[in-house]
């Protein structure tokens, strides 16, 4: 008895210790609490474990909270975790949000990470509405759910974003930087709002990750180089894009892509690269490597585009400066929504160049897939469409 009662007292002992540790800070310390704004609890939280010597977590327990938009940066002088367990919730009203380009932005830290089975809600039902992009190219630009910028040794575990205003996360400037079980959720209605858009960053990969949106699910921006992809569910959506590039001057390269074993269901595109023509971008495109993909009634399977012009908003008769190389389609296999399951339709002005077809095994109504291909000679090894101009 007497050994059961002094081990009762040890386990409280520690699990009270463990609440009180100095490196946990719960946002209820600092005026938090569920079904209120707990924007400056949140920004107070963070002041005080960017500044802990040693590593720190900010815990936002389960229940649901609003916040309005929220910039926090580094330096931290340790490892910060911000782990939510709750249902956060942007205001539904785009002006709310007061020209943000980003709901909730961290910056300049080093070994940042975002955990738990939380949800960030960005309540875009109002703001899709708002979205006249496709016939204003002056139109107001709405707000992102995240914006990771200039991280290092960082990671994005578990956590759900939902119904974004617009893309739902943006990466800019980091290095070492993973996506590990993130899920993103809206309706394929929900214009421009982009998965996971990648720009400038190195050695990004997003792993075992569920996306279903109304754009691309995963995007990526000049400067990309050593992306990984893998894992990843995507539909409804736009695909796994490379691009759009091209469109400004002084783009960087796009270096070293890996997607694999990913499935695509029910989506406008499946792994595609695309590019302006008639625009000053002159950038290259290369080391992409496509491999064990699976498309389920997907409208274009297998796109590169060098005639990319959305909203006929551009001029075709020029081509595209943007030179890709080093292509890869490995063991694609699946449905097509649509007759032709392969395009390769590359610049005149610069041809592709590395183009390899393996196992690209595609059907439509039952019937093999067609190609069709412009300004490249692809390498073929076992079964493909063969390629018609």
């Amino acid at each position: 008895m007497k050994f059961a009662i002094t081990a009762i007292v040890l386990f409280l002992f520690l699990a009270d210790f463990g609440r009180a540790q100095p490196g946990v800070f719960d946002i209820s310390k600092f005026g938090g609490a569920p079904n209120a704004d707990i924007t400056s609890a949140f920004l107070s939280a963070w002041k005080e474990a960017c500044a802990s010597t040693t590593p720190a977590k900010i815990v936002i327990p389960a229940g649901t909270y609003k916040m309005n938009a929220v910039d926090v940066k580094g330096p931290c002088k340790a490892p910060i975790e911000v782990r939510v367990d709750g249902t956060i919730q942007a205001p539904p009203n785009p002006d709310d949000l007061k020209g943000a380009d980003q709901w909730i932005k961290f910056g300049y830290v080093d070994f940042f990470t975002l955990s738990g089975n939380g949800i960030f809600d960005g309540q875009g039902t109002t703001a899709w509405k708002q979205n006249d992009c496709a016939s204003d190219t002056n139109c107001k630009k709405l707000s992102m759910n995240f914006g990771f910028n200039f991280l290092k040794h960082s990671v994005v575990r578990d956590i759900t974003t939902k119904d974004s205003k617009y893309f739902h996360v943006n990466v800019l400037g980091c290095n070492n930087f993973t996506f590990d079980g993130f899920k993103v959720t809206a309706p394929a209605e929900s214009f421009n709002t982009d998965g996971i858009h990648i720009g400038r960053s190195i050695d990004v990969k997003v792993l075992n990750t569920n996306i279903g949106t109304g754009d691309d699910c995963i995007s990526l921006g000049d400067g990309s180089k050593q992306i990984t992809v893998q894992n990843v569910n995507c539909g409804p959506g736009h695909g796994i894009s490379v691009g759009s590039l091209g469109k400004y001057p002084n783009e960087e390269p796009v270096e070293g892509l890996r997607v694999k074993n990913c499935t695509l269901t029910d989506t406008d595109n499946g792994v595609r690269i695309k590019t302006w023509p008639s625009a000053p971008g002159t950038s290259h495109a290369t080391d992409m490597h496509f491999e064990d993909i699976t498309v389920v009634n997907v409208k274009n399977p297998i796109i590169i585009d060098q005639e990319y012009c959305p909203w006929n908003t551009c001029n075709k008769q020029t081509p595209s400066k943007v030179k890709i190389s080093k292509v890869s389609f490995k063991n694609i296999k699946g449905t097509s929504g649509t007759p032709e399951g392969l395009i390769l339709i590359c610049s005149s002005g610069t041809p592709c160049e590395g183009v390899e077809l393996s196992n690209v095994d595609l059907t439509f109504n039952g019937a093999p897939a067609t190609a069709k291909c412009a300004n490249v000679k692809p390498v073929i090894t076992g079964k493909a469409p063969t390629c018609a101009a």
